[in-house]
């Protein structure tokens, strides 16, 4: 994932520094930029050209400087509320706040968030709710009356307040009625009143518009906590917080059933999260909510790994290839190896060029670790043709030509590759000749394939008794 450029703006009063720069979405997510970029522009056209900077590309909004303090706990009172009216404010109101764009002037709005004492739980809850109610993976359902809540006051979601008002003898799940719920148990010819009672499969028995409500919510709630994780002083806390980590792998793993743009949010928060991301944190003393595992966490990723999805499988290229940095990652990600490095030399085949730059990006990660990654992937059918391909190319991103290259040099380290390399030596030599940008990693790959090969296998010998 490329990270955002850092604009110099010349606007910013009192000689403050610009924001730094933050990354952006997964390759392939930004597929409606082009009309929200025209739809900012329209906007900041038709806005009084004194009401905000000249570079800002959209409407500007002041936010006062003291409204988190004075308003933080109303916030997480109003998310723990579950109220509609309330829920929607704070999340309105959070989305606001914790979202800042490159020549952000907002200078006010405070950049740590999750410090307020439980405004991430509270978030999270809002998701946790929301993946209760949800429907499961499988296509058939086996009926289950659902009691609880049948007695209660209406919480504002969905049409409780119409069938409250009318003089309907169709009984509501979430208004409860003996009488009605005893006749609609029986008469079996109401199908549509006994599928309502006996399928529904919420906390609340929300009907359609209620639960389509709560996934709305949970979606901006996934949103904010996407946005809070942009800013520096967040990773800190949200790296090393296992429900914040547990939510969004779950959301993760079950990118199949689960809403697609909760799934994005998920994998953009996580790859922001993942230079500071240690798996061990699964297996510790810390509260767990979901029983999230660091081996379900990684199948989780490779999983996504394989979706036809763009936007989905570049982000968890690029997170694989974050999380192998950390040596204590390591073991939890070597057992599947083949498996990620047969999708991402896949992914290298195909005509997207944020693909294959997500894909040479992981693989260069993955081939400095250790010897082990190196013998695999030079084992990897199509593996050594295909980086080829991206150097001759070319790719229009140079460095990922180079990184391409690197690998290649990578892989000749190995004595034991050799004999794979050897097969393609005057693919070296003509890219060697042909292009003076990579020659000098040619001329070491060449080098290392033909004027060194005694000293190398003598060390090998030496070392693994061959």
């Amino acid at each position: 994932m490329q990270k955002r450029e850092l604009n110099k703006s010349g606007g910013s009063s009192g000689g403050a520094s610009a924001p730094p720069a933050k990354r952006g979405r997964p390759f392939g997510s930004g597929h409606g930029s082009a009309a929200a970029a025209a739809a900012a522009a329209a906007a900041a056209a038709a806005a009084d050209n004194t009401a905000a900077p000249s570079t800002l590309l959209g409407p500007s909004l002041l936010v006062h400087n003291a409204f988190t303090a004075e308003n933080n706990k109303r916030i997480v009172h109003a998310i723990q509320s579950g109220l509609k009216s309330e829920l929607t404010w704070a999340l309105n109101t959070l989305t606001l706040l914790s979202f800042k764009e490159k020549d952000d002037f907002r200078k006010d709005s405070n950049n740590a968030l999750t410090r307020i004492s439980g405004l991430l739980d509270a978030l999270l809850t809002v998701i946790d709710d929301w993946r209760d109610i949800a429907l499961p993976k499988e296509h058939v359902r086996a009926p289950r009356v659902r009691n609880l809540g049948a007695n209660l006051v209406v919480s504002g979601f969905g049409h409780e307040y119409e069938v409250l008002g009318s003089n309907s003898t169709v009984p509501h799940p979430g208004l409860g009625s003996g009488s009605g719920e005893a006749s609609m148990l029986s008469n079996v010819s109401n199908l549509r009143s006994s599928e309502w009672w006996l399928d529904e499969d919420g906390l609340f028995n929300l009907d359609d518009e209620g639960r389509a409500e709560r996934q709305q919510c949970a979606v901006a709630a996934s949103n904010i906590i996407r946005n809070f994780s942009f800013m520096q002083d967040n990773e800190n806390i949200m790296a090393v917080h296992r429900h914040c980590l547990e939510t969004v792998f779950q959301c993760i793993e079950d990118y199949i059933a689960e809403d697609e743009e909760l799934v994005t949010n998920a994998l953009e928060t996580i790859v922001n999260l993942s230079p500071m991301l240690d798996l061990q944190i699964f297996g510790s003393s810390k509260a767990s909510y979901i029983k999230m595992t660091a081996k379900r966490a990684v199948q989780a990723i490779v999983g996504v790994l394989e979706s036809p999805v763009k936007a989905w499988h570049c982000a968890a290229a690029e997170l694989l290839g974050r999380l192998v940095i950390n040596p204590d990652n390591e073991p939890f990600l070597l057992p599947f190896i083949p498996q990620i490095h047969k999708r991402l030399v896949d992914l290298m085949s195909l005509p997207a060029i944020d693909a294959q730059a997500a894909a040479v990006g992981a693989l260069y990660n993955f081939s400095e670790v250790n010897m082990d990654c190196r013998l695999k992937l030079a084992n990897e059918r199509w593996a050594i043709d295909r980086l080829l391909k991206v150097i001759k190319g070319p790719h229009p991103v140079p460095e990922i030509c180079r990184k391409a290259a690197m690998i290649l040099e990578s892989l000749v380290s190995e004595p034991q590759n050799r004999g794979l390399l050897l097969a393609y030596e005057n693919a070296f030599a003509e890219v060697l000749f042909s292009d003076a940008k990579y020659s000098d990693i040619f001329a070491r790959i060449l080098y290392e394939l033909t004027s060194r090969p005694n000293n190398k296998m003598a060390a090998a010998r030496g070392i693994w008794g061959m």
